[in-house]
């Protein structure tokens, strides 16, 4: 498709809004529009001028409203592998290490009390681990796919098998770009959400099968280092109480598939997180700007230090500085007054999902 010339975007802008003034500057189309109600037009321009190449952004000012219009920068060349290749590959080397990480997980439970075979319980944790990871970026495709943005496929980022969790999670890469807060906010909530269903679901199969043992002989396991204690969500202790288990004088026993819950859970902690640009900080910058976002930001750090994730911590210090927050297109239209409700519904998650130490508990 041939480069449209400023008479094609004039014209496709015009159609879409009430322009009283344009001006050209070096590299931009600056449009002062009259139109009160342009929240649907603009995300209907925004793709119309996608697709040939154009960038378009909100702007308002004491002087009025403006539809600023650019050129996409160029696009850069991929290199090493073509782009439906690189998430295949990934996909597969971390099915390969979540099984070999349930594989040896099974074993180190079968020294304490037998829960199966290695390979058929590996089976059925990474099935767990993977369709919690799987669903929760699902919900993210589906709900871009519903506001017609543009995505890649998940990319699934290989762990540490055996000595630590053997997959970091999956992302997806926007392909076009965010038109406004309310997109931005449906698009973030999505994931979470559809992961934590999944979460509770391997939650209620691992608590009716994990085996419970006494507290003498957890003590004991305990001082051998043969059992390591884990800080566990309120979700999962309820959840356990329910099956009957982790009451007083008895210790349940993590098995793999509980251990992908505990996995599950973490994830949808770490991503509720009013932070840089995890899902909980895509919300946080659509509801309440980039100001508060920053403060989230920091005061999600200091929720990580005080639970002892201090990797983490560091982690999101350290690239909040680089890439702050998403910067949707429209940032002036605002979200609607539900979204603000279900945010409330995200923090009581957050706080039920996260990784409580004992000694915080009553």
């Amino acid at each position: 498709m041939s480069e449209p010339t400023q008479e094609e975007v004039i014209s496709i802008v015009s159609s879409q809004f009430q322009v009283t003034t344009v001006d050209l500057t070096l590299d931009t189309l600056k449009f002062r529009i009259e139109d009160r109600e342009f929240k649907t037009g603009f995300v209907e321009l925004a793709q119309r001028l996608e697709s040939r190449d154009l960038i378009c952004r909100m702007a308002k000012t004491s002087e009025g409203t403006y539809v600023l219009v650019n050129r996409f920068p160029p696009r850069k060349q991929r290199k090493l592998l073509p782009g439906s290749w690189l998430p295949r590959i990934l996909f597969v080397i971390v099915i390969g290490f979540v099984m070999i990480d349930g594989y040896y997980r099974t074993i180190a439970a079968n020294s304490l009390v037998d829960i199966g075979d290695p390979f058929e319980i590996a089976i059925i944790y990474t099935i767990s681990l993977v369709g919690i990871l799987g669903i929760h970026e699902s919900g993210h495709l589906i709900v871009a796919k519903f506001h017609k943005l543009k995505t890649s496929w998940p990319y699934f980022i290989p762990g540490i098998p055996i000595y630590g969790i053997p997959t970091f999670g999956a992302v997806i890469t926007s392909r076009g770009l965010t038109v406004n807060r309310h997109i931005l906010f449906d698009v973030a909530i999505a994931g979470p959400i559809a992961g934590l269903v999944i979460t509770m679901i391997v939650l209620m199969y691992g608590a009716y099968t994990a085996p419970v043992i006494t507290d003498e002989l957890a003590e004991d396991l305990f001082s051998q280092s043969q059992l390591i204690e884990m800080n566990e969500p309120l979700l999962m202790i309820a959840t356990l109480a329910m099956f009957g288990k982790g009451g007083q004088g008895e210790e349940v026993i993590m098995t793999p598939v509980l251990f992908a819950a505990w996995l599950g859970f973490l994830i949808t902690f770490l991503n509720l997180l009013p932070a840089w640009q995890l899902d909980g900080g895509h919300m946080a910058r659509a509801l309440f700007g980039a100001k508060w976002h920053r403060i989230g930001t920091y005061a999600s750090i200091g929720v990580l230090v005080l639970l002892n994730y201090w990797v983490m911590a560091m982690f999101i210090l350290l690239l909040s500085t680089r890439s702050p927050s998403a910067m949707p297109l429209d940032d002036v239209s605002p979200v609607p007054k539900n979204r603000k409700f279900m945010y409330i519904v995200i923090v009581v998650l957050a706080i039920l999902c996260a990784p409580i130490p004992p000694s915080m508990l009553p």
